[in-house]
């Protein structure tokens, strides 16, 4: 087990811009690694990375615990990179905001699985363990205890899977953080129509003769497949209605969406990620979250639709647990919505006011 950190010129120029633009420290990125990882499938890897990006700087108190820790973790496919952006980092990262990098000592971790972390597409394709939402968060615990020296968390937030993420962390590991945030994500197991949507992706891919059990040399057929699932799933209708009002520009936009996707895509990663849900389900422990805890979904977020009414009835179970159900409007943006702090930063600030001074 070492740790390795690795300053990245290159990515460093890429955020000079935003970095100067927002005023917040250049992040840093590095490689914690382990060896002989088991998964709770009783797999193993000789060897696994975990890539991450920090932002400030730990600060300890006199019994030498850090006080000003913040995990973000992002979705299904996504990567810490995705917080990096003048829509979220612009709003929460900068001189005087929320999660001012000169105070907070943030850490934006890429899941085994996903970014530059070890994954699939690295070479064992179909071969490559099969973890799961635990495995992942046993992960994020042990890249900050073993790999950054963090013993204590001032706020755990995450979008969509990363959501999932912080519920689980709030049980998992009750006493390590202050305050928990989970965004677009509901406290149970994945079942109705999200196990179905998954299903879509996973067969899409699985299902294709051109996926030859992972050993394919282009990707198959059945990505595209699982991409128009996850765009369908994830549209915004108010917002898309009026960034496509014509056919041509309707046509266009999906053209463009599709492309983007594949671009960046691989078939086994993604097979892989949808399927890693297939062990999740908070709802049995939901009494042992310690810390207050804010969840936020939005009224037009097809994948977690408000309708279902889980999440009124789930924080009642929760100790210090409040839901807030962000209504449709001109700034929201359907599941994506989650990725916007200016939609929903005010509760943010109130969870960060109730579970402790800012900046401690």
């Amino acid at each position: 087990m070492t740790r390795r950190i690795v300053c990245v010129a290159f990515a460093l120029l890429i955020f000079r811009s935003i970095v100067n633009a927002a005023g917040y420290p250049a992040p840093v990125e590095g490689d914690f690694t382990i060896k002989n990882y088991e998964f709770e499938s009783a797999e193993t890897l000789p060897l696994l990375r975990l890539h991450y990006r920090t932002l400030g700087t730990p600060v300890r108190d006199e019994k030498g615990i850090v006080r000003n820790a913040v995990l973000i973790l992002h979705g299904t496919g996504g990567a810490g990179t995705q917080f990096l952006t003048d829509a979220f980092a612009g709003v929460l990262f900068g001189p005087g905001q929320l999660l001012d990098a000169t105070k907070y000592f943030i850490i934006l971790p890429d899941n085994v699985g996903h970014g530059q972390s070890t994954k699939p597409s690295d070479g064992l394709h179909a071969r490559f363990p099969h973890y799961g939402y635990r495995d992942m968060v046993v992960l994020q615990h042990r890249l900050l205890t073993e790999g950054l020296g963090v013993n204590h968390l001032r706020l755990v937030m995450g979008t969509s899977m990363g959501g999932m993420h912080t519920w689980m962390w709030g049980e998992m590991y009750p006493d390590f953080m202050d305050a928990l945030m989970p965004l677009a994500s509901l406290p149970v197991q994945i079942a109705g129509r999200n196990r179905m949507t998954r299903r879509m992706v996973i067969d899409s891919i699985r299902n294709d003769p051109e996926w030859k059990m992972g050993e394919y040399k282009t990707q198959p057929r059945g990505l595209t497949s699982a991409i128009y699932t996850l765009i369908f799933m994830t549209s915004a209708p108010l917002y898309w209605q009026k960034q496509a009002p014509t056919l041509q520009e309707a046509d266009q936009m999906f053209d463009d969406l599709v492309k983007l996707r594949l671009s960046r895509t691989d078939a086994n990663d993604m097979l892989y990620q949808f399927d890693a849900s297939r062990d999740y389900d908070p709802s049995p422990q939901l009494e042992a979250i310690k810390a207050p805890l804010v969840a936020i979904n939005s009224a037009d977020d097809q994948v977690n639709p408000p309708e279902l009414g889980i999440l009124e009835q789930q924080i009642q179970r929760v100790k210090r647990g409040r839901f807030v159900l962000i209504p449709i409007s001109d700034r929201t943006r359907g599941h994506g919505t989650h990725s916007l702090p200016e939609v929903w930063k005010e509760y943010l600030e109130g969870l960060l006011k109730e579970s402790g001074k800012r900046g401690e």
